[in-house]
Formats: structure tokens, sequence, C-alpha cells
């Protein structure tokens, strides 16, 4: 089918129900980023492949909502399917409610499926189309019309050894229970996938890129329950397992044990699905409240910030090899941004403990590196060149830690305005990292540090400048962020985050350069407690034909010179040969 074929059959599904408008939304019953196939709706009826965004379908319009890191690559992948792009944060483009009121009679009806549709999100459309008498209803109608959808996979979970974890089930349990206490809960449900891994120290294969496998958690003071496809439980799992007293039910037993539950006061994330609140009888009272081990979870104990600095080095390794080779075959025939995402994993897998890529690798020559999570497909993918600059941005799932980093790198010759624009960039990077901050800070008093150096020019990007990242977890995780939007959450000792300021220019270039850094306890003195920053990542910054270094003050100079001297100290080692004497070059003090 094609999509004004799956639209079509979707508005004859909404016509007999008397629905008079349709949202899908990018999301499964865990409310996850990166979603198992079989939960792929939007994709599956749009086309578009973004992380983020959703469609409305009403009886005569089609809209996909999405930001700015999408509003080049989705123009695209909607051609010809009938679905306007609406720009989220844009004046003159509708948001999702006024959409709505203006395209649904008073009155009117508009369908969910509960379960892709989070408790918040459920209540807030709700609450607005309320004004008009519109009804929000729970209706599952892809389920009809999309009938040759993936079923889930059945690969094993396996379990992240203490060693790695550096907490125990029964540690992790205790300090939940313990948050519990601090709300008077007596259950507490867990739906997120990476929380439920994290409490239970294993991982699993069912999503793409992030180490999480199905599966809720519903426990009290005394018991811990798993809902799992148990076909995915290895006798060592079992063992495992049963030593925490955890014991094991049916996945599809969830919403059964939750209509069994009376008189319990349920401690639950308001990121829960709607279906998951309906099934709760009344006779119980619901906290919602930010599930506990999500922050718990967020901040590193010691074994997993060494974790981090031992992958770092494995990874600063396969990209010294990736960039010395993409350095010196950039000018060969048949290479392209496809081709290169394979050889960068492949030099990737050859480290300890690779388990496979932590997400999918964005790879952007020229103008591409100006869409910000551009996906090079193999049959679109742009030839490579000896000429312009490549964005790449890419990382690696350890079994000790996650990787993720982006570096720009000039193939040849740039402009000037591109070595200025690089040198901005950099700068926002050098200032986030040199960062020295009270205790009670929140990531978004520390983003402008970032984009000033841009804003000074009268230039920003859409994007956020810092995300949470997991060890060996999903590489993007909550609660913590760096970014405009007002989130909070203070930022603590052990929580980890990606520094990414960038700056695009459409059809010409993007910039971007990350590392991933962590929070650690500076100094104590009169007026309280500071932190600062630890710099995870160990990679050059790359300078030579691409930087305006007369832009950068001494400080910067010095920060970089600092960096690239433990970059060599961590990296030299492990290269020889020409690799080794590139490495060496390209740190050199400046």
């Amino acid at each position: 089918m094609t999509t004004p074929e799956k639209i079509t059959a979707l508005r004859e599904k909404m016509k007999t129900q008397g629905i008079d408008a349709f949202i899908i939304f990018s999301a499964d019953p865990h409310m996850s980023e990166y979603l198992p196939s079989h939960w792929q709706e939007r994709s599956w009826l749009s086309g578009f492949t973004g992380s983020a965004g959703f469609v409305i379908v009403t009886t005569n319009k089609a809209g996909l909502w999405t930001d700015s890191r999408y509003f080049v690559q989705a123009p695209k992948e909607l051609a010809d399917s009938g679905i306007e792009l609406y720009k989220q944060g844009v004046d003159g483009f509708p948001d999702e409610i006024e959409f709505l009121k203006n395209e649904v009679p008073q009155g009117g009806k508009v369908g969910v499926n509960s379960l892709t549709t989070s408790h918040a999100n459920w209540e807030k459309i709700k609450n607005q189309l309320s004004s008009k008498n519109i009804v929000l209803v729970d209706a599952p109608l892809l389920d009809e019309i999309w009938t040759n959808r993936p079923q889930g996979d059945s690969d094993p979970v396996f379990v992240h050894p203490l060693e790695y974890a550096g907490k125990s089930i029964g540690d992790k349990l205790s300090a939940i229970r313990s948050e519990m206490q601090k709300s008077e809960a007596t259950t507490h449900i867990i739906t997120a996938l990476d929380d439920v891994a994290w409490t239970l120290n294993l991982r699993g294969n069912d999503v793409a890129f992030n180490p999480v496998f199905l599966g809720y958690i519903l426990l009290n003071k005394r018991e811990t329950k798993l809902f799992i496809d148990k076909e995915k439980i290895t006798p060592e799992v079992e063992s495992h397992l049963k030593e925490a007293n955890v014991s094991v039910e049916n996945y599809s037993d969830f919403f059964k044990a939750l209509k069994n539950l009376k008189d319990e006061k349920i401690l639950l994330s308001e990121q829960s699905n709607q279906a998951i609140f309906e099934a709760i009888q009344p006779n119980n009272e619901c906290i919602i409240k930010p599930t506990p081990g999500n922050l718990l979870k967020a901040i590193k104990n010691e074994k997993e910030l060494e974790g981090f600095r031992k992958v770092m080095v494995r990874d600063g390794v396969a990209l010294v090899k990736f960039f010395y080779w993409l350095k010196n075959s950039a000018s060969e025939e048949n290479l392209t941004e496809y081709s290169l995402g394979k050889k960068l994993r492949e030099f990737r897998a050859t480290g300890k403990n690779f388990k496979g890529e932590s997400f999918g690798s964005i790879i952007g020559y020229r103008g591409n590196g100006a869409i910000v999570h551009y996906s090079a497909k193999k049959e679109e993918s742009a030839t490579i060149k000896a000429e312009s600059s490549i964005l790449v941005d890419s990382g690696g799932q350890y079994t000790e830690g996650t990787t993720d980093i982006t570096r720009t790198f000039a193939l040849g010759e740039v402009s000037q305005a591109f070595k200025d624009d690089y040198t901005l960039v950099l700068k926002g990077m050098i200032q986030l990292s040199l960062a020295q901050f009270p205790k009670g800070t929140r990531g978004t008093h520390l983003d402008t540090l970032a984009r000033l150096p841009l804003w000074q020019q009268g230039k920003d990007y859409g994007h956020g400048t810092g995300h949470g990242v997991g060890s060996f977890m999903n590489v993007h995780e909550g609660p913590q962020n760096i970014r405009k939007d007002l989130n909070d959450v203070a930022l603590q000792p052990g929580m980890v985050l990606s520094n990414e300021p960038g700056l695009y220019i459409e059809d010409r270039y993007g910039i971007r350069i990350e590392n991933l850094i962590a929070v650690k306890e500076k100094e104590t003195t009169s007026f309280g407690t500071f932190y600062a920053f630890e710099t995870l990542t160990l990679f050059p910054i790359f300078l030579e034909h691409q930087a305006n270094l007369e832009l950068l003050n001494d400080t910067e100079k010095q920060w970089l010179n600092n960096y690239h001297q433990q970059v060599q100290e961590a990296l030299a080692p492990h290269l020889d040969g020409e690799e080794k004497e590139w490495l060496l070059h390209i740190t050199q003090p400046i």
C-alpha cells in the first residue's frame, strides 16, 4: 500500500466509528524514542522515519508535526504522500491543538491508541479540546489496516554483570523502595524499558541500537514481578532473577495484574501509557510522580564511570583509524555516505566488548550535513569527494559503556565562512566544557554558554545542547539535559551528558562538535558546593585547514592543548605507524 492508500483505509475505519480526527504518535507502550518494528506506526503510515513527530489525519487533511531537526528531511520523505509538514515552534504553523480545534466540529471525536499515548499527553489533549466539547477516545485503528505488521522478536535477554553495573538488583530495589516510602506508595509500576533493564541488571535486543527488552516491573514492599515474554528468559537469567527474589510473569498478563490491584497507593509516571491508567481500578490511588529509578539510573556510580573511561579509549582508537582511512580514501570512486557508515562500524567492531552501534550513524556530506538527523539511504547516498566537509555523528555500545561523538571534518578546501562558523561552534563547546557552577544548577542555566559565541553573531541552532547518556544503555537518557527548554532537574555528580553545539547552513554545510561530559564535584567554598565537567570523550578536534584560530582566546587555546595532550597520552600507545604519526600531528599544541 502507498501512503495515500493507507490514509484512505484509515479514513474508512474512522468513518465507521464516527471519528473526526486520528492521531498517530511515534511511541510504543513504553513511550520509547526508538521503537520495535511492531510499533513503528507513524513511520509505516507516513513514510517519515525521524525519531520525533506525529501525524494527524482528519476526513480531508493530513499533517505531520515535527521539530527543526527534521525540517529538511521531512519534506523529502513526505513527497507525494498527501501529508503536509507543520513545523513545530515556527510562527505561522498551528500546533496540534489549534489544528484540531479548527478541523474537528463542536462535540466531535478524536481517536488515539491509548497504548501509544502517555497519560500526560492524553490529559493535555483531552483538557484542551474540552472547550469545544471534543471527546478523546481510545481507538487502535491501525491494528485493523496494518495487516502485515511485524511481530516481536524473541531474542533472549542477558545479564549485565555486577562488575560493570556497579550496584546489585537488591541495592537498586532497596533505593527505589526507599523513595516509594517517601511518597507513601505501596505499589510501583516501572514502564520505561531502560528503567526496567537498569533495575534488574539485564539487557536485551528488542530495540535497534538500545540494549533493552519489552517488559514491565510491578513491585510492592515485599514482591517484585517482571512481566516479559518468558521465551526470552535463559537459565542464567532465571537464576539471576531468582537470587534477587524477582518473579517472572507473562508480558501479556500485565494488564490483568493491574486490574487485580485493590486499595493500593500506586506510584507511576505521567509518561506511562494511558491504557495503564484505564486498567487501574478506582479503588486504588494513583501517585503521579517521576519514576525514582530514572534519576537513580542517571547518576552513574564509579564502576559505570570507569566503564565510560575505558570505552572512550577503544572508541577513540577506532575513530583515529577511520578518519585516517577516510582522509586517504576520500578521492576514491564509489565511496558514499552509506558505505562510510558501514566502514565506521567495521573499525569499531574490532574493539573489545563491542556490542553494536548506539544509534544509526549520521554521516552528512556537504549540504546533507545541515540535515540534523540525516540518515543516508543506500540508493540515495551522496558520493564522497576530497573536497568540502563532512559531518560524522556516531556511537558505539560496549559492555562497559556507551559512546556518542560528532566531528566535522574538512575533506578539502572550505570557505572562510565555514572556518569562522566552525570556530564559533568550537568556542561554545569549549565554554561549556569549562563551566563551573553551583549545586542545584539546571541544564537550561548552562545552555547559554554553548550558544553565546553564535548568538553574538546572530546565529543559533534548533536542537538541544546536551542529552543524558546511559551506561551500556540508551544513548538518549533522562531526566537531565542541557537545552533552552526549562527542565527542573538539577545536574548532579555522576550524570553523563553530551556537549554538542552546532550550526547548519541549508544546502551548504552542517557543523557539530560533540563530546561526552560527566558532572563532578569541584570544590566547596563559603558560597557553597560547586560542580564542573570531566570530558570523557577522547578524540582529536580537527583544527588544521578548517578553524580560524584567531577567534579563540587564550583560555580556549589552553583547553584545546590540554585536551589534545590527554588524547595523545590515551590513544597513542594503541596506535603505530602512519596512524600514530597522524594523531600526533593533529594534536600538536597551537
